[in-house]
């Protein structure tokens, strides 16, 4: 992934990441809580940045830094003067564009980072004129979505006074945003540090060796076979490699250690095997065979084993948009 595709919380993690820990914790000092939880939780989900990627954004962090730091002390045309020298005409313009929406403090600028998702569920039981005002200093795209999702009298009520809103006291603003920040605060941290849940859940099966999620499975659904299901859904299993596409299989049969495919297919049905021999060459199809035939007295542990390391590394190819996975109708595929 190209530096100048990460998004601004990505490319924020990457910086905490590339200063180490202990220049990262004298940042955090400067932080709100709810900056540090978007933080972290970026920083967590942040994965592998290349040395390139990395650079870049260290770049445009140092870049940013100066042209604050410049404009404060020298007003506008001061690090206009210092920037086009330091880094050239077109480069001195886009930083001095993002430097001057950084520096305005607009009304209710607590709600620009949320989601539209977390907007709506602190909107909903507003007055209409209320979620106007507010959605009035959204982003285009959040103010569409919640709008969206109002029910049909309040909506049409919400566009209309956004529609005729011209200008509003800025005292009575004030009032409006000390009022809401708190409330909004307990929600967006709410949403946060949410736990648990069927993906999550899901997520730890994917991880659990074989025997033991076939346990838990066997045990689940005789207490509550949807939930069982509703889980399995959300998962990928060995099996699941019968609702993969060819160019895929082929793709994670060749990061796959031969002896795990052998040992993994002692344990399968003849359909996976169809499907693991249509998709290697005849050459490494008589290879696999002969090894089955001479493979014998395999302990199902092991069997297990190896096709919980097949189905990591399909796991990670995914994660790495290498393949794709097709569960139980979640996504659509278009050719």
């Amino acid at each position: 992934m190209e530096s100048n595709k990460l998004t601004q919380e990505q490319k924020a993690a990457a910086v905490v990441v590339a200063l180490g820990t202990d220049k990262a914790s004298k940042i955090y000092k400067f932080l709100s809580e709810t900056e540090i939880e978007k933080l972290t939780i970026e920083v967590a989900k942040l994965g592998h940045i290349s040395p390139e990627q990395t650079e870049e954004v260290l770049d445009e962090f140092y870049k940013f830094c100066l042209g604050q730091k410049v404009m404060t002390d020298g007003g506008m045309e001061y690090a206009r003067a210092v920037l086009e020298k330091a880094f050239g005409e077109n480069t001195a313009k886009s930083l001095l564009e993002k430097l001057s929406k950084s520096l305005k403090t607009r009304p209710f600028e607590f709600i620009r980072g949320s989601t539209a998702k977390n907007l709506f569920s602190f909107l909903q039981h507003e007055r209409p004129q209320t979620i106007a005002l507010i959605l009035s200093y959204a982003e285009a795209d959040q103010a569409s979505a919640v709008i969206s999702e109002l029910p049909g009298e309040k909506r049409i009520k919400v566009v209309e006074a956004i529609a005729k809103m011209e200008s509003a006291s800025p005292d009575a603003i004030k009032i409006v945003e000390n009022s809401l920040r708190k409330r909004f605060d307990t929600i967006l941290t709410a949403d946060f540090t949410k736990i648990g849940g069927v993906d999550y859940i899901a997520d730890v099966m994917n991880h659990m060796d074989r025997s033991n999620e076939k346990y838990i499975f066997d045990e689940l659904s005789k207490e509550n076979e949807e939930l069982a299901e509703t889980i399995r859904k959300k998962m990928f299993v060995f099996e699941d490699i019968a609702s993969m596409d060819n160019r895929s299989i082929q793709r994670f049969i060749r990061e796959c250690d031969v002896k795990d495919i052998v040992y993994a297919l002692k344990g399968s049905d003849e359909s996976i095997k169809e499907l693991i021999f249509a998709n290697v060459s005849s050459r490494m199809a008589e290879s696999i065979q002969s090894d089955l035939e001479v493979t014998v007295n395999v302990r199902l542990r092991d069997v297990e084993e190896a096709q919980q390391r097949i189905v990591g590394v399909i796991r990670k190819l995914e994660e790495a948009g290498e393949l794709i996975i097709v569960k139980s109708g979640k996504d659509e595929i278009i050719a």
